[in-house]
């Protein structure tokens, strides 16, 4: 049987970012993350404490990537790391995760990024920041740096809502991110946004009409992760006090209603990541016990195939809201 092959050139029913990035170089090109001791202007009091009413580190980083060792410590610990599932992996990028990766002084953003830079084998920064945490000058150096090395900036966005990003105590609203993706976009460099689907303040119409003013801005690649609670966060402490006010998605109701949410995204964005996959140390619910990621995607894959849905179908549908 021939299948498809969709305007981004491939079979997959989204546009996909690996698909991307091993056309690109030739070669899959792992991330190794690399933690840069900074901090959140929601946590150290210039905006908020606490942070996110979602958030804890702990839930995505990884173990060697702590503050206490140095960024070469990092690096080798990374990649010994990567080596034993990905044996032939050869050429990495350096993913400054942990918190908001610009919020400090241009100087010692420059000062770390020279440091990633001796490693030869690390081709490009994936800067994962906050979009209140950016400026004229920053932007400036990252177009710089994106003419000779691979840059991608990733914002946490979360929501379009500014009701949501008030009861998440996300400390900026929409027009702060709109603001930050136009100015980076126009220099010329990547953009990731990353968004929660599954908060608590929206209906499902309304995640699904999201999905449309995300399109419209100058985005790269898009990160879309389902809400899940996480130990130490506030969310936790109003899960353990009413359950009942999260609608939390399940494995098996999250592959149809993602696959819908994607039929109304641009097929110019490509998808890097389709769930969260916290760690069973620090999730509270929901319980997708069994189900790798990997096990995910290629459900959600064959549903959409089955169901002749492919990303970007639904674009110029409207959705009531």
């Amino acid at each position: 049987m021939n299948k498809t092959v969709y305007s981004w050139g491939h079979t997959r029913p989204f546009n996909s970012y690996a698909h991307y990035i091993q056309s690109k170089f030739g070669t899959r090109i792992q991330k190794i993350s690399v933690h840069g001791n900074f901090t959140c202007p929601n946590r150290d009091g210039t905006k908020g404490v606490g942070g996110c009413s979602f958030c804890n580190n702990d839930a995505f980083i990884t173990a060697y990537c702590t503050p206490e060792r140095s960024i070469a410590e990092q690096i080798a610990e990374g990649k010994l790391f990567i080596k034993q599932r990905y044996k032939r992996v050869n050429r990495y990028f350096a993913y400054l995760q942990a918190y908001s990766n610009t919020y400090a002084p241009l100087s010692r953003i420059q000062a770390l990024i020279k440091e990633i830079q001796a490693f030869p084998e690390i081709i490009g920064v994936i800067i994962g920041t906050r979009p209140d945490c950016i400026d004229n000058e920053k932007l400036d150096y990252f177009a710089e740096l994106s003419k000779q090395y691979y840059v991608v900036i990733e914002y946490g966005v979360e929501s379009v809502y500014n009701k949501s990003l008030d009861a998440i105590n996300r400390g900026h609203d929409f027009a702060c991110s709109k603001n930050a993706i136009y100015a980076t976009a126009q220099r010329g460099i990547h953009v990731g946004a990353h968004m929660i689907i599954g908060l608590p303040t929206e209906s499902e119409q309304e995640i699904l009409a999201s999905a449309h003013i995300i399109s419209e801005l100058p985005i790269t690649s898009l990160k879309l992760h389902q809400l899940q609670i996480v130990k130490n966060t506030k969310f936790a402490d109003d899960f353990s006090k009413n359950p009942e006010q999260f609608s939390l998605f399940t494995a098996e109701t999250y592959i149809p209603f993602v696959a819908n949410y994607l039929t109304y995204i641009s097929p110019h964005i490509m998808i890097e990541r389709l769930a969260g996959d916290s760690p069973r140390r620090v999730r509270i619910a929901p319980n997708w016990e069994g189900v790798k990621y990997e096990t995910f995607v290629q459900k959600l894959e064959q549903y959409m195939l089955t169901h002749s849905l492919w990303q970007g179908k639904n674009i110029h549908k409207s959705i009531e809201i």
